[in-house]
């Protein structure tokens, strides 16, 4: 069954008439028949009593019309819905940001991108990184923001670096290491230390950590970053955070040394994977988004290259 054949036979219903139902349909009246006459073929039956002067549904056709009716109706839906897709008026975009990332720093990229798309919904998926990556190359999100520090990205994945922070030791103001200006790695050794169990640092800081013979008691495990700074400002031992998301009352952040961690968060997309209108209005937003004060890191490795090539 095909779409033309049920506009041809809801219209000779409508009109009860072939050639008044052949102009509606803007064919002609032998055309309009034989795709009725095929319709009848695959129903099993007539779906017209055919007279000279009066054509009429039959039982078949009175059965089968509200059911033609519907599958047109929804026809039309599906392309009105495929028309407002493209031109981004009703669309949902699945994205994943790591859940380690203050939400502080996607404020001026959701607002302007809403300004600019106010009919797209962000759907924005909460994980850790390794949770985030998985989603994304199994076709759950199309596309994620995270980092996993001392790994090349995935094969499968293309990688848009967006901002570099540093990472830190944070405690409460009366620990002794509050009074140290840089935190050494050997500084930690026996200390209490507050688990992370997101941080996109783990394992990667556990075999350097180890290597230089740095160990301590974990005392206190938790997936919520808001706890673990609680715990810290209660002076239960110290954290291992992101420099932005560290702010807490009662808390001071030192940068760590010897080993000292940075992070690079990315914008990460499958390679091949054909996106939506919305996914790339989101793309070019990012690009757009000033972080940390600063235009995205793809944006300044883009501006570099492009100075250094010869001018014609």
């Amino acid at each position: 069954m095909e779409m033309h054949q049920v506009r041809y036979f809801l219209a000779a219903a409508k009109h009860l008439n072939f050639t008044k139902a052949a102009q509606e349909c803007s064919v002609s009246a032998p055309s309009l028949i034989r795709a009725i006459k095929l319709l009848e073929l695959e129903f099993g039956g007539p779906l017209f009593n055919r007279e000279r002067s009066h054509t009429h549904l039959t039982e078949l056709g009175r059965i089968a019309l509200p059911h033609l009716e519907q599958v047109l109706q929804e026809s039309l839906d599906a392309k009105r819905k495929a028309r407002d897709f493209l031109n981004l008026k009703e669309a949902t975009l699945k994205l994943g940001i790591m859940c380690t990332i203050a939400p502080s720093q996607f404020v001026e990229l959701v607002t302007n991108f809403r300004e600019r798309y106010p009919s797209v919904v962000l759907r924005i998926i909460d994980a850790n990184a390794r949770q985030l990556q998985t989603a994304l190359l199994a076709g759950d999100l199309e596309a994620a923001i995270y980092c996993l520090p001392g790994e090349p990205p995935h094969e499968r994945t293309h990688v848009m670096p967006l901002f570099r922070e540093q990472m830190v030791i944070a405690v409460c103001r009366s620990h002794a290491l509050a009074m140290k200006k840089v935190i050494k790695g050997e500084h930690l050794n026996g200390e209490a230390y507050l688990d992370r169990i997101n941080c996109e640092f783990t394992g990667y800081a556990d075999r350097l950590f180890s290597e230089r013979s740095i160990d301590g008691p974990t005392v206190y495990q938790s997936e919520r970053d808001d706890w673990i700074l609680a715990m810290i400002a209660a002076g239960m031992g110290y954290g291992f955070l992101p420099c932005s998301c560290a702010e807490y009352p009662g808390v001071v952040v030192r940068p760590i040394t010897e080993p000292e961690f940075w992070r690079t968060v990315n914008l990460v997309t499958v390679r091949g994977r054909r996106h939506s209108p919305a996914m790339g209005a989101f793309v070019r937003e990012v690009m757009r988004t000033r972080w940390q004060g600063k235009q995205a890191l793809a944006v300044q490795a883009e501006a570099r290259a492009e100075a250094r090539e010869p001018s014609d």
